[in-house]
């Protein structure tokens, strides 16, 4: 009796678990392209990605790589967006396994995602100045070294996340488990404490249009992969993140929020030491200062790319 009433209980909380995870995915709703542009499909290895396209095609090329969490996508550089379109043509890309692109069950792995940058920018742009955020800066330093950039500006990178544990990253991946495992990742609350915590300094500037478009953006088909390589701390760079960035031969300027916790702005003074680069603070922020103070960005951003043209010249 006793077995039989733990094999129904077992069944139950799996019937359950399923039943859950189920409905989750019935709620979210279709991703809407959250910015001002035209969009385009870019076919890579198979996997269609997503991008969004503003400003003069005449003006210098602008590629804006998001960051990695379970909610990513472009909406991160929202807004900044118009802004930036008004002086470079700007090119904001959902990362493959993110967003609007498709989510194929692959093992997401960094030189993945350095190549899908390399062949992207040079497919469809034109030595393009790149934006990249937290650990996809690494990936775009990566592919920096075997790309024509013009420049990159780098906001809180890092190439280190935590130690490894790929058993995790198979846990995720499991139908039933890692979904559920997954779905508590990626609640609302969950994402709301990332945003509160590692996003922005003044809570009142997280509005509740974000916290659901990642929430939706989470829970699409295939949503977990990309997020099991993150969180298992596969998708950190093997190279010295300090050392890359020293041996590139193009203008490299940091940004960092004052106040950033989770990547210190006390990292972004030993990467800029170690590779000698420009660092530019903005006060009153954490990760994302370009989406908390957007005119401000823009501002030291354009300052900061004419700076290093003019030094290029010289």
């Amino acid at each position: 009796m006793k077995a039989r009433t733990v094999l129904g209980t077992a069944l139950g909380a799996v019937g359950a678990a399923v039943l859950g995870n189920r409905l989750l995915a019935k709620r979210a709703g279709d991703l809407e392209n959250p910015l001002p542009g035209v969009e385009r499909t870019y076919r890579w290895r198979g996997i269609e990605t997503r991008y969004t396209v503003a400003g003069d095609p005449d003006d210098p090329d602008m590629l804006l790589l998001h960051g990695i969490h379970a909610g990513a996508s472009s909406y991160e550089f929202e807004p900044a967006f118009e802004r930036l379109a008004e002086q470079y043509h700007v090119v904001a890309v959902d990362l493959p396994g993110f967003a609007r692109s498709e989510r194929p069950p692959l093992v997401y792995s960094p030189t993945l995602y350095a190549e899908f940058v390399r062949d992207f920018a040079a497919d469809e742009l034109d030595e393009p100045i790149v934006v990249a955020s937290s650990l996809t800066g690494a990936f775009a330093v990566d592919a920096a070294s075997e790309t024509e950039f013009d420049s990159l500006v780098l906001v809180c990178p890092t190439g280190e996340t935590g130690p490894e544990r790929p058993w995790l990253r198979t846990l995720l991946r499991t139908p039933v488990v890692g979904s559920t495992i997954y779905n508590a990742i990626a609640s609302r609350p969950s994402l709301r404490y990332y945003f509160n915590r590692d996003g922005y300094y003044d809570r009142e500037r997280l509005d509740a249009e974000e916290v659901n478009f990642a929430w939706d953006s989470a829970h699409q088909p295939g949503a977990r992969f990309a997020p099991a390589s993150f969180v298992s701390g596969t998708l950190d760079p093997e190279f010295d993140l300090a050392t890359e960035l020293a041996s590139l031969e193009i203008p490299v300027t940091l940004v960092w929020g004052r106040d950033a916790d989770l990547v210190p702005l006390r990292d972004g003074r030993d990467l800029a030491d170690a590779a000698d680069l420009e660092l530019v603070v903005v006060d009153y922020a954490t990760q994302l200062p370009h989406a908390e103070h957007p005119a401000k960005f823009v501002e030291y951003l354009t300052a900061e790319l004419v700076h290093a043209d003019a030094d290029s010249d010289e």
